[in-house]
């Protein structure tokens, strides 16, 4: 599980362990200078994988892009059909704005 430095927590951190998912969180500059502080009682370091981070932040920015499109963002359509719909239709315009070159 990718998530950002918000659920560094020992408790978030423990749960994925004992279901044995693999976390890649980054830690708080806090909790790693309390854990330096406290010696060999603080730990080890976390593991933290910094290239699956980075594509995570890429696919959460391209969520952020689609939901700015605010009919997706707010679930005007109400039907699994329309709403699927623009779901493609927003993935369309992205794809397109990524094949015209900028200027």
């Amino acid at each position: 599980m990718a998530a950002d430095k918000a659920y560094s927590s020992k408790a978030n951190r423990a749960y994925l362990r004992r279901r044995r998912i693999g976390a890649v969180i980054p830690e708080k500059s806090d909790q790693q200078a309390n854990r330096k502080k406290r010696g060999s009682a603080g730990g080890r370091p976390v593991g933290f994988d910094a290239v699956r981070y980075r594509q995570r932040n890429t696919v959460e920015r391209c969520f952020q892009k689609i939901k700015a499109w605010r009919g997706l963002a707010t679930r005007y359509d109400k039907s699994r059909e329309s709403y699927e719909a623009g779901l493609h239709l927003r993935g369309s315009i992205m794809w397109l704005k990524l094949l015209t070159p900028t200027t």
